[in-house]
């Protein structure tokens, strides 16, 4: 009963978390590119911090409806790491991590057409996401390197993919914090996309086996039947010439006088 209390809300709850994320999303990207000063700024604040407690209520209500609650908190520790760690100001952007969740929670055990778009999704998200939040903590840094959104953008891109040229740095506690994030995001899509292409290529090698397994077994039946068939004849032919034999016999004159 209770675990169909949590399936039923997570249900519910899916798409109007999906709807916030986005909205974080938009407005996030406002309050950095933009950078409305005054009541603008104040009242973008305010709308993400209003925008992350449908998220807490998320977590705090499938904690609730969990059959066994710490096991529940023990195998979900990414879901409050999102919970907890975008309360500091300068990790506000890990509550898009959400969005992925939320996705990754409709994909569930789909095919490995969604895996991938679900990969790819994830991989421009982290990007955008780690971009913004790397420009604002390094724009006006005495010394930093990345002062633009494209530099942010490039730079997000090589640390995420693990190949990290060097031309672009973080100075900032706040940005090599966010690196490293971004490098364990990298190093687990790619770890996905890995997993993915392997099993793709197991998959279709065995489909191949099988396939051959079942037209060698296919070819084997027919030439037992073909075999069987050559036995009836051969014994037909047997039996024909056996009758022969017997019924002119009798016709055949004696030799003996």
């Amino acid at each position: 009963m209770t675990e169909t209390r949590l399936q039923r809300w997570e249900a519910r709850a899916e798409w109007p978390l999906a709807a916030c994320a986005v909205a974080f999303l938009i407005l996030y990207s406002v309050e950095v590119l933009g950078e409305p000063q005054g009541r603008a700024g104040h009242l973008v604040s305010l709308s993400l911090d209003l925008l992350y407690i449908p998220f807490v209520i998320d977590y705090i209500a499938r904690l609730r409806f969990a059959e066994n609650r710490m096991q529940w908190f023990i195998r979900h520790p990414l879901d409050l790491a999102v919970v907890t760690l975008p309360f500091l100001q300068p990790l506000r952007f890990l509550r898009l991590v959400a969005l992925a969740r939320i996705l990754q929670r409709a994909v569930g055990d789909a095919v490995r057409g969604r895996v991938i778009a679900f990969t790819a999704f994830s991989a421009t998200l982290l990007v955008y996401a780690a971009s913004l939040a790397e420009l604002k903590a390094e724009r006006y840094a005495p010394g930093g390197h990345i002062t633009t959104f494209p530099d942010a953008l490039w730079w997000a891109a090589a640390t995420l993919t693990t190949v990290g040229y060097g031309d672009h740095v973080p100075v900032t506690h706040t940005g090599r914090i966010i690196a490293v994030l971004l490098m364990i995001g990298g190093i687990c899509l790619i770890g996905v996309a890995t997993a993915t292409v392997a099993h793709w290529i197991i998959t279709e090698v065995a489909k191949a086996d099988t396939a051959q397994q079942s037209a060698t077994v296919a070819h084997i039946e027919e030439l037992r039947a073909e075999i069987k068939n050559l036995q009836g004849m051969v014994e037909e032919r047997t039996n024909g010439d056996g009758s022969r034999h017997t019924t002119s016999a009798p016709g055949v004159p004696s030799r003996t006088a």
